[in-house]
């Protein structure tokens, strides 16, 4: 199956002001899903989509490809991830006269993913049979729906579901996850002619490891104390493994 991967990189960022631009340890977030696609090497073909000139050349130099600009109309605040997918899909099947079975969407937002469980992600949904899939995390038993609460008119607090004052420990909770930004995966069917991401077909991705989601500020800072103490414990690692050689 022809495979093309989609990462979608506006230039407007409210949030985190050129967000895509902002690097983690050695590489902004381009960078970054740039890496995880030279990790996959059943991709064929591997674009970035974007407004900007800036990112543009940013996605060049990690080896994207650029074929075309984003049109302004899908570069706003209000533009949906699909709309923006699904243009960069036919866009693609134009430039290179070549029809794409799936594509995945590599969100630069999520930079310190696993090759592995964009792979997975694919192989679930292909050898599944299914139209699209998505990774997702587990909420926090404290964050789950039915802990939610509202307050009212007088400042009241309530809870949103009828029956939250029922649930009193999180073996009662109903389990229940978020979308991650890992991986998203689709079948031509499912986007280009539905229009969809997560439809009636879409099945999950469990990934339990936390996730780094960039959309404020504190979760840039977030990623980078991750990655250096993923470095960190690399770099021990490899130094055991070195004094184990030398003593061996």
């Amino acid at each position: 199956m022809s495979v093309l991967a989609v990462i979608p990189a506006r230039g407007g960022s409210k949030g985190i002001s050129r967000k895509n631009l902002r690097c983690v340890g050695p590489l902004s977030l381009i960078g970054w899903a740039a890496r995880t696609v030279s990790e996959l090497s059943w991709i064929d073909r591997a674009i970035l989509s974007t407004d900007d000139l800036e990112m543009a050349q940013e996605g060049r130099s990690h080896g994207l490809e650029v074929p075309f600009t984003r049109p302004q109309a899908l570069s706003t605040d209000t533009a949906t991830a699909a709309a923006t997918w699904r243009h960069a899909w036919l866009e693609s099947e134009n430039t290179y006269s070549q029809h794409f079975d799936i594509s995945i969407l590599l969100q630069p937002t999520t930079p310190l993913r696993l090759a592995s469980d964009v792979e997975r992600t694919v192989s679930m949904m292909v050898d599944g049979g299914h139209c699209a899939a998505a990774t997702v995390s587990p909420i926090p038993g404290h964050f789950s729906p039915e802990k939610n609460l509202t307050i009212d008119e007088h400042g009241i607090l309530k809870f949103s579901h009828k029956d939250g004052a029922t649930y009193t420990s999180r073996q009662m909770l109903q389990n229940s996850y978020y979308r991650n930004g890992i991986c998203y995966a689709a079948t031509r069917n499912s986007l280009i002619d539905n229009g969809n991401i997560v439809e009636a077909d879409c099945i999950a991705v469990i990934v339990d490891d936390f996730t780094v989601n960039i959309d404020d500020p504190i979760e840039l800072e977030i990623a980078q104390m991750l990655y250096t103490k993923l470095e960190h414990q690399k770099n021990t690692l490899n130094t055991q493994s070195s004094e184990n050689l030398a003593d061996s």
